[in-house]
């Protein structure tokens, strides 16, 4: 495997000195994106949030901001990126505000209807199966809670297309694919919005 291949593909789940770098340039690499999608949220005051995949911990730093009432928990499957959102988020793991723990989305260890809001920030392209990945989230939310996806890849651009051939296990969905993947997965009201310019899509469900 190339030096290239093996960095791009830090991004599927980073692992020593390269998913190191990998990380070190995804909190800020991926910011506008996500505020991007932050503001689609419907206005609530979810008393418990969890973002799936969070990576170097910046959005699970943002939820915190955003929802200062909030409890917020941080889950990905790469020990690395665990312990790079704990010293991102320390200051409100150490007030009590925030967790961050190892987890595989395709069986979630958290208390059943637990959450207001799941977040997931340019992660469902390596999610072993969208619907029973959907079904675990949906799962971990309370009846009425809101799960949102963001993603900078609509499923179309060229960009994402190639690295889809580069990095092992990823792919690329459609917004389209997405909704009908959380509507079988048991959402409802789910609703898609794509960036004017960029090709950026961020996708809303209601359980």
């Amino acid at each position: 495997m190339g030096l290239f291949k093996k960095f791009v593909s830090q991004t599927r789940k980073p692992e020593g000195f390269l998913g190191k770098v990998m990380l070190g340039g995804m909190n800020s690499g991926h910011a506008a994106m996500a505020d991007w999608g932050l503001s689609h949220l419907p206005p609530i005051t979810p008393e418990k949030a969890v973002d799936l995949g969070c990576g170097g911990g910046r959005n699970a730093g943002e939820l915190l901001k955003k929802y200062p009432q909030a409890l917020v928990t941080a889950v990905d499957y790469s020990d690395l990126s665990v312990t790079k959102a704990k010293a991102y988020n320390k200051e409100m793991i150490a007030a009590g505000r925030c967790t961050v723990q190892e987890g595989d989305v395709s069986n979630l260890k958290l208390a059943k209807e637990s959450f207001d809001l799941a977040t997931a920030f340019e992660t469902i392209y390596f999610w072993p199966g969208l619907e029973k990945c959907f079904a675990q989230v949906s799962g971990v939310l309370k009846p009425g809670g809101i799960f949102m996806i963001c993603n900078e890849s609509d499923g179309t651009d060229d960009t994402s297309l190639k690295y889809e051939k580069i990095i092992d296990g990823m792919k690329n969905y459609t917004a389209e694919q997405i909704e009908t993947a959380l509507k079988t997965a048991g959402f409802s009201e789910v609703s898609s919005d794509h960036h004017p310019s960029r090709p950026w899509i961020t996708v809303i469900a209601r359980k």
